[in-house]
């Protein structure tokens, strides 16, 4: 920084000023820094930064079933979220999640000497585990809310599930079946308690509920089952895939969606809209709740109460050409 300094003529104070963005820095003054920086190669030592601030800038994220489209894009949102606000994330990827794996990478995150830990792990009992480590850094949960022991942000699963079958309902379909995503999952327990809510207030039967995978193959099969044994004019599918495969199973059998059944999916995949016919859909805001979770976390960091923050993140119906009245049926 002082070599900086001497070649743009200013102080070592306006170079710090300049390299943490304070706007009281005049065009030409930060012209002049920018200038030296570039020509003399300049990095900011990290480490050494650390040792004034007592932060490491770096936050950790447990996450695991990356391969899935939900948590994968929670897990780009969170860097995006991140990298905005001037942090390095660093990921620990869990393949079996167990409380001996969780608390392993937490330990880890740890000794990295991370500022706080953000938890992506889909899973029933997550919470109990995150509280049971006491880590004593601030950590944010994605997907658990309605504590005041750990902060939670979660994308409001039940809401969107409700929102897909009320709008089936006011088209006028009165057998409404289920897809559902695999059990341990809280998104797949979330979403059935959506379904079976807005049966219940709409004082209708609670349709078949079928297991799946999250996949397409499972919807497939889930489909072949319906046309054997199931009589339903509508099935809201767990996920965008599984609906793929229910579409895939109505088409070779010679059933019209939505001409004698509709679908709805949840997600609304990049492609949904480029399904035959596009896809009726639950859009989850994966941007918003990165934005979310990384703004608690830092005001946690910056001294507020640890602890006891729960946000939801409402998601919105998309409607496209997969649903239709049942007296087209």
């Amino acid at each position: 920084m002082e070599d900086v300094a001497k070649l743009a003529g200013v102080s070592h104070q306006t170079v710090s000023r300049v390299l943490n963005g304070n706007p009281n820095v005049s065009a030409r003054t930060l012209e002049k820094v920018q200038g030296a920086i570039v020509e003399l190669g300049y990095r900011r030592n990290t480490a050494a930064r650390s040792l004034v601030t007592r932060r490491s800038n770096t936050i950790g994220v447990l996450a695991s079933e990356m391969s899935q489209y939900g948590p994968s894009n929670t897990l780009l949102a969170l860097q995006q979220a991140a990298r905005e606000a001037g942090y390095f994330v660093s990921i620990a990827g869990l393949d079996d999640v167990t409380p001996e794996t969780i608390e392993e990478a937490m330990l880890r995150f740890m000794d990295q000497g991370v500022d706080g830990i953000i938890v992506q792990v889909p899973h029933s009992g997550i919470f109990e585990t995150l509280v049971s480590l006491n880590l004593g850094l601030p950590v944010v949960a994605i997907g658990a809310t309605g504590e005041n022991r750990l902060s939670g942000v979660a994308i409001d699963q039940t809401a969107g599930a409700r929102q897909a079958v009320e709008y089936l309902i006011s088209l006028g379909h009165q057998h409404i079946g289920h897809v559902a995503g695999p059990a341990g999952w809280v998104d797949t327990q979330a979403r059935i308690e959506g379904w079976r809510t807005a049966l219940a207030q709409a004082g209708l039967p609670e349709g078949p509920l079928f297991e799946g995978d999250w996949s397409a193959g499972s919807g497939f099969r889930a489909g072949q089952e319906i046309m054997r044994d199931a009589h339903v004019s509508a099935i809201f599918a767990g996920n965008d895939q599984m609906a793929l495969g229910l579409l895939r199973a109505f088409g070779e059998a010679g059933i019209n969606v939505p001409g004698d059944v509709s679908v709805v999916g949840f997600d609304d995949w990049p492609e949904s809209e480029f399904f035959l016919p596009p896809l009726t859909t639950v859009r989850q805001n994966f941007q918003e709740l990165g934005k979310r979770c990384v703004h608690i976390l830092l005001a946690e960091l910056d001294g507020g109460a640890r602890g006891g923050a729960d946000v939801e993140v409402v998601p919105e119906l998309v409607v496209r050409g997969t649903t239709a009245s049942p007296s087209l049926n």
